[in-house]
């Protein structure tokens, strides 16, 4: 048997001679997929975007926030084979209310905050405030009595004081104690001494979840995380610990934030002992990826017309930026996504850039591992998605049409109106693939669960279900594999608890969408030692690990 590390190489050495196509990686698909008026895809000012099961089918919708118009719930039609807005101005309809007209929303996030096995949807509105205090509050919005409705109106969390009225921009959703019930992180922009960060949860002692009874408390200060300072971009994840979310901050007015999980639902904050303080710079959309294969989170996100970067992880929790010189080239970028979009078994970049000064071409990177060095960083052809005069404001990925090649979407705003853009992929339609969805304990998406596949030729892949993505956005709650022609064999998920459950995967489970529920006692891997885990790695103590 050749040696594992020789193997990978060659694969590695395959991949660039056979996958480095010149062809264009996406074609635009917006007409054909949007009915054609402007009720399904309105040309107005939008920004963030994040992909959940609005309607409880178990289909995942993509929600735009809308800054001078409504936001959206872009559904996609099987029948139609069509996206179309389900958020219509119609009061009866259980959407109406996350249309919200009045609010001036840029960022958006979906979690499950009460823990009764359905997401929440966050907007957050900055009316009339670039900083400070803003004159409209943010929504959190439930499905009770049938139709969505406001928890932040709620007379019981009006006397609490909870509602955010601050210039905020991004807000992420972190499950600090891994009870699968999260905390919304809501990065303000502060002026002087007034709009710190925010983490908004359930205090359960005062609610009563059966009854719709959701009292909220604001528990920045108590977790640590109440920072002054000009927020932008936020990440959810792993990054330091195996299973613990962290909160990566990358901010505008001042150095970037890491806080650490304590364990106990606290944070310390260690962006400077860990090399990703960047302080003299401009961040906005950032991402969590393992780019190297080595089982570690690394960060990637951009700087506005700073130099962007890609943060590799060492073994001492330490950061290095490897960014070349083409892909750290500034830019006024907005969002930033890791993603396998051709599903080759590498991770692409993509760099979402708004034209607010004449031309501001999109690009697109691929991340390709190598054996024993650092990945090499390749700019790609990205096709329509270059949109050199689109006003970017947010994005997110989704397998909107279930083919298992995920999906592109682009908002734009600020400068200018103009509606969504929606790309397919143009390359990769034969590469095996696979999709994970772990629950939480109570049915939800476990957003901040790292999901790890390992494969017969190429090792170990990991993936972070997003729990709010860079600056203003979500991705999908889905851990997307791209295998190339290659086979993945065992799948391992963590929780944010720390529980892991690991198990074998079969032949027949590539190309298609993976359940994996919250473990009970005594589930926690059906791995014995003649699994077959891939090369490079065996099994131990009941978990694939590598020799």
């Amino acid at each position: 048997m050749w040696p594992a590390k020789l193997l990978i190489l060659l694969v590695g050495l395959w991949h660039q001679s056979h996958c480095q196509s010149r062809d264009p990686m996406f074609q635009e698909v917006t007409q054909a997929i949007f009915p054609p008026d402007q009720l399904h895809n309105p040309t107005q000012l939008n920004y963030g975007m994040a992909v959940t099961d609005v309607d409880g089918d178990g289909d995942l919708e993509v929600v735009v926030a809308g800054y001078n118009g409504p936001n959206l719930v872009l559904k996609y039609d099987r029948t139609q084979k069509k996206l179309v807005n389900i958020a219509v101005d119609d009061s009866n309809s259980p959407y109406f209310a996350l249309r919200d007209v009045a609010g001036n929303a840029i960022g958006v996030t979906a979690c499950d905050v009460d823990g009764d096995g359905r997401e929440e949807i966050y907007f957050l509105n900055t009316n009339n405030a670039y900083s400070g205090r803003a004159t409209y509050f943010d929504k959190l919005f439930k499905f009770r009595n049938g139709r969505f409705e406001d928890l932040l109106s709620d007379e019981l969390n009006v006397r609490r004081g909870v509602a955010n009225r601050m210039a905020g921009r991004s807000v992420a959703c972190v499950d600090r104690k891994g009870t699968g019930r999260y905390s919304v992180y809501v990065a303000n922009y502060a002026s002087g001494n007034i709009g710190p960060h925010a983490l908004l949860e359930m205090d359960e002692a005062a609610s009563d979840v059966a009854n719709g009874v959701i009292a909220l408390s604001d528990v920045a200060a108590t977790a640590g995380v109440n920072k002054l300072t000009g927020g932008r971009g936020v990440v959810v994840g792993p990054i330091l610990s195996d299973t613990r979310s962290d909160v990566f901050c990358d901010n505008e007015r001042g150095p970037n934030f890491l806080f650490k999980n304590n364990g106990d639902g606290t944070f310390a904050e260690v962006a400077r002992q860990t090399g990703v303080e960047d302080q003299h710079q401009h961040g906005r959309g950032v991402a969590l990826a393992d780019f190297n294969g080595d089982g570690r989170t690394d960060i990637v996100y951009g700087n506005w017309n700073g130099p962007h970067r890609l943060y590799l992880q060492g073994g001492d929790s330490k950061f290095r930026n490897i960014a070349t010189a083409g892909f750290a080239s500034p830019s006024p970028i907005r969002t930033v996504i890791a993603a396998d979009f051709d599903n080759d078994g590498q991770l692409e970049v993509f760099l979402n850039n708004i034209a607010y000064r004449g031309n501001a071409p999109n690009k697109l990177f691929r991340v390709s591992r190598r054996a024993n060095d650092d990945p090499l960083i390749q700019e790609l052809d990205i096709g329509d998605a270059v949109e050199p005069q689109g006003r970017g404001t947010g994005g997110t990925v989704t397998d909107v049409d279930g083919d298992g090649q995920l999906d592109l979407l682009i908002a734009h705003g600020e400068s200018a109106a103009q509606p969504i853009s929606v790309f397919r992929v143009t390359q990769g339609s034969t590469n095996k693939w696979l999709r994970v969805v772990p629950r939480t304990q109570f049915g939800s998406y476990a957003r901040g669960a790292k999901v790890r596949v390992f494969t017969k030729l190429s090792g170990a892949h990991t993936r972070i279900i997003d729990g709010g993505s860079g600056y203003l956005c979500e991705m999908e709650p889905v851990a997307h594999f791209g295998l190339g022609g290659d086979e993945a064999t065992v799948l391992e998920v963590s929780w944010p608890d720390g529980t892991t459950t690991t198990r074998v995967l079969q032949p027949e489970e590539m190309n298609s969408v993976v359940e994996v529920t919250y473990p009970s006692e005594g589930e926690m891997s059906t791995l014995n030692n003649d699994t077959q885990c891939g090369q490079g790695f065996a099994v131990k103590n009941g978990r694939c690990t590598g020799i």
